[in-house]
């Protein structure tokens, strides 16, 4: 397994992590993904370490609490062996400080999840999405405390767009409270949006990307290609409507590439897919997700090889598309690339 710091932190993460959104599945969303029980978590889990994962994802909002409280059990005993990541802000009820970003909801939070994680302290922390009702000093100041009382470690944001993010780090700044150093983002090769803002900000700022959804909410595991309808039993029927909209040739021409470089490297195309990912500009971890072991020993053998830079190109060609102004101006060979070239390594 290969081991990164995360975004200009100290903290070394796996280069796939584990998704427990699968635990503890219910509801139209999460019941879609799986429900994975206790004793399977722990199969999971063990198979996980077994292969050098060693951080697990989570957040208060998936299953009205399950996946923490699954992933609590199934990691007990084995804490110091696991780096917990989970997130809060996303309404999970009906009254009016069920959601956002106060420092009222914020420590309720925190302390519940710990609560049902088990544990004294939460490894990464995230907000996931920003607050507009609350004052960013008020967030800030909140998260530094519980950074100072033991209680987070590091702290991170997902869903935030660029200027939400550099408006929190000049206020961090200005203060000398905790920075972010984490953002959890929709990254894949058919969503490439990361790249236009979020990743020049990453590479600038220091914000290491945790990857969700890789595999573009599910249109990306081999089972969808040119000619073909959708199989029956794909959660997509389920769970189409959640992810974002995606033309349809535009997917056909991604997995005609995926299915090429697949051959050529005797890999499946979601392994080809996860790799790429591994290997763009400020990508910490790649959180994959399994609702069972062999799906989760297949998507662990993503790792361990390379994709050559001509496999990269074939797939980089199929997937890019034109950027919304003002960014199409820097992909283009003119005097505008001089002035911001492309991001690498």
């Amino acid at each position: 397994m290969d081991y990164r710091n995360l975004g200009k932190s100290g903290l070394k993460v796996p280069v796939l992590s584990f998704g427990a959104g699968t635990f503890g599945g219910s509801g139209p969303l999460f019941g879609a993904w799986g429900n994975t029980d206790i004793n399977e978590a722990r199969r999971l889990v063990d198979i996980c370490l077994d292969a050098g994962v060693t951080l697990f994802d989570t957040a208060d909002v998936y299953s009205n609490g399950a996946s923490e409280e699954v992933l609590g059990a199934a990691i007990k005993g084995r804490r110091d062996a696991v780096l917990i990541s989970t997130k809060a802000s996303l309404p999970t009820g009906d009254g009016p400080n069920d959601w956002g970003s106060s420092r009222h909801r914020l420590i309720r939070s925190v302390e519940a999840a710990l609560k049902r994680l088990d544990t004294d302290h939460i490894d990464i922390f995230q907000l996931h999405a920003f607050d507009a009702s609350t004052p960013v000093e008020e967030v800030l100041s909140t998260l530094d405390d519980l950074v100072r009382a033991g209680k987070l470690r590091y702290i991170g944001v997902s869903n935030f767009s660029g200027w939400q993010i550099m408006k929190s780090l000049a206020v961090s700044d200005t203060y000398g409270w905790s920075r972010y150093v984490a953002n959890q983002v929709y990254y894949s090769l058919i969503g490439r949006d990361y790249e236009w803002d979020l990743m020049p900000l990453g590479k600038d700022q220091g914000l290491g990307a945790l990857v969700w959804s890789p595999l573009g909410w599910g249109r990306l595991t081999g089972k969808i290609s040119r000619g073909k309808p959708l199989p029956e039993g794909s959660r997509l029927h389920e769970t189409a409507d959640f992810g974002p909209p995606v033309e349809e040739e535009h997917l056909y021409r991604v997995v005609d590439a995926l299915q090429h470089v697949a051959e050529q490297t005797d890999k499946t195309v979601p392994q080809v897919a996860l790799n790429w990912l591994t290997q763009r500009p400020t990508v910490s971890s790649v959180i994959i997700g399994a609702r069972n072991e062999q799906q989760l020993r297949q998507n662990l053998e993503a790792i361990g090889w390379t994709l050559t830079s001509e496999q990269i190109a074939i797939l980089d060609a199929a997937s890019t598309v034109t950027a919304p102004y003002p960014h199409f101006p820097y992909r283009r060979q003119d005097g505008f690339a001089r002035l911001d070239p492309p991001i690498t390594g």
